[in-house]
């Protein structure tokens, strides 16, 4: 995502003529993007993409456990 950002950006730059980014050829100014699509080739392949949805997901359920159980006063206080 920061590589789809700073093309976006570079572009802009490149585009308005401000900055670094006036003097440089449209080829340079592609590299972030093509940067972001091996970035997400890698992640999808690798199955990265996946797994961290997967960890979003079970801290997601953990959490609706934890408040149901707080809900019915079966949280984590101690009785006496």
């Amino acid at each position: 995502m920061l590589f789809l950002l700073f093309g976006i950006a570079v572009g802009v730059m490149k585009y308005m003529g401000m900055g670094f980014a006036a003097d440089w050829s449209w080829w340079k100014v592609s590299i972030p993007f093509v940067l972001a699509a091996i970035w997400w080739a890698w992640a999808d392949a690798s199955g990265y993409t996946k797994k961290k949805a997967m960890q979003r997901a079970e801290k997601k359920r953990l959490d609706r456990i934890e408040r149901q159980k707080e809900e019915l006063g079966l949280g984590a206080k101690k009785r006496k």
